[in-house]
């Protein structure tokens, strides 16, 4: 039987069941994608990242329990700190990775790691009839980036009081719906629904800020951000708009490792 490395860290958090869990599975050769879809659902987390650690650069696939996505951030930076704790020299303080979504990079700063992720571009569309349904709420200005779409609302306290319809967004011709309103404390705030992909609410979404921080960025007139995302786990982001690049870092704690058996 093969034996394969299995890590579970807690994202963008640095207490131990807040933020958003991620499995991390680094393999020296690729598994198939019937079995890397087996062991994401029997994790059944938001996301169980493997990593190819023979190949250069790291080649990073990321699984939901139903389906494979093109990008994760969560599970992008649990990958980053496995890498560096385990199977990294000490000095080195930067990971790139391939991806299906290209170049991605990972880098330590001041006890956080640092996404480095391409930027997403909120498109203003007109009103959603699914999304009002979704939401019973009509949202004060609604984009489209690549994958999600964004819906602004007048303050934090309407994102945290929201009772989606799942049933309703997972008729979206999306990845899926984000939420999101300018913080009390936080530059601003967001929930994450991804019913398409088996994930009703994500507890913390990196990739997610990816369309968000451009978009704040320019309404707030600053490219340095904190978010927070008022999911029931929670979760902080330090966020910066450089030019194409997005930088979203977090705090993260290790929660697990074992074996999974095959």
């Amino acid at each position: 039987m093969d034996k394969i490395s299995l890590y579970q860290v807690d994202v963008f958090t640095n207490k131990i069941f807040t933020g958003n869990p991620a499995a991390v599975c680094p393999l020296e050769e690729w598994l198939s994608d019937e079995v890397m879809l087996s062991i994401a659902s029997e994790n059944n987390l938001s996301e169980t990242a493997f990593v190819n650690i023979e190949s250069s650069p790291f080649f990073i696939r990321w699984f939901t329990p139903t389906t494979e996505v093109d990008l994760c951030g969560h599970a992008t930076l649990a990958t980053a700190r496995i890498l560096f704790d385990e199977y990294l020299p000490k000095n080195i303080s930067e990971i790139i990775f391939n991806s299906k979504s290209g170049e991605l990079k990972a880098f330590k700063k001041d006890e956080l790691i640092y996404l480095d992720f391409p930027r997403d571009e909120p498109r203003e569309v007109e009103g959603h009839s699914l999304i009002t349904q979704g939401l019973g709420k009509q949202p004060k200005d609604l984009f489209k980036g690549k994958d999600d779409f964004l819906a602004i609302f007048e303050d934090e306290q309407v994102i945290k009081s929201m009772n989606p319809n799942f049933k309703k967004i997972s008729e979206l011709d999306s990845r899926g719906l984000i939420i999101s309103a300018q913080g009390v404390n936080e530059d601003f705030v967001s929930r994450c629904f991804y019913p398409q992909s088996g994930i009703d609410e994500d507890p913390v979404t990196g990739s997610a800020h990816t369309l968000m921080v451009p978009y704040w960025a320019e309404t707030l007139k600053k490219n340095k951000l904190l978010a927070y995302q008022c999911s029931s786990r929670g979760g902080f982001l330090k966020c910066q708009l450089l030019g194409d690049r997005v930088f979203i870092g977090g705090s993260s704690v290790r929660y697990m490792e074992g074996k999974i058996t095959i």
